[in-house]
């Protein structure tokens, strides 16, 4: 199935990239979600249309990012408290990418959006986690997240 992907999809590509998927990828997850469309020939023609409004707002949202990154950076080590088991470092639960978001913005941080936290795995213990934001597709940061027992 050919696709025209209308934002960033991590491991396939950005937006206004022509794809090839299997069609049950593109017709269950990308299309409904509306992070594609089909290649058509009145599609193909938007691409480049997409590509210029996606340059322009790239830049925009480039130096908005490094803004961002300095201010979560200057934050340190976020606090986040979760449920735990008396005696033990084990969560009730996991702590989820809406939790950190949270946290962050308990915290005096800007607003960041769930999706764009990435988890390293299921985080289930108390202790010091390392959280990636990504910001922008070339704007990073790694944030450190102390996990503590909430009674």
């Amino acid at each position: 199935m050919k696709l025209i992907l209308t934002a960033d999809v991590t491991g396939l590509g950005g937006p206004g990239d022509i794809v090839e998927v299997k069609d049950g990828y593109g017709r269950n997850y990308l299309l409904p979600r509306g992070l594609a469309i089909l290649a058509t020939k009145g599609a193909a023609k938007q691409v480049e249309v997409i590509r210029r409004a996606q340059d322009t707002r790239r830049v925009r949202d480039l130096d908005h990012a490094k803004e961002l990154k300095a201010s979560l950076e200057g934050l340190g080590s976020i606090t986040l408290r979760a449920k735990a088991a008396s005696g033990s470092k084990k969560l009730f639960g996991s702590v989820t990418s809406s939790d950190v978001v949270s946290a962050v913005r308990a915290a005096g941080g800007p607003a960041l959006d769930k999706r764009a936290v990435e988890l390293a795995g299921h985080i289930k213990t108390v202790g010091q986690h390392s959280v990636n934001v990504r910001l922008h597709p070339e704007v990073t940061v790694a944030l450190a997240v102390e996990v503590s027992a909430a009674g």
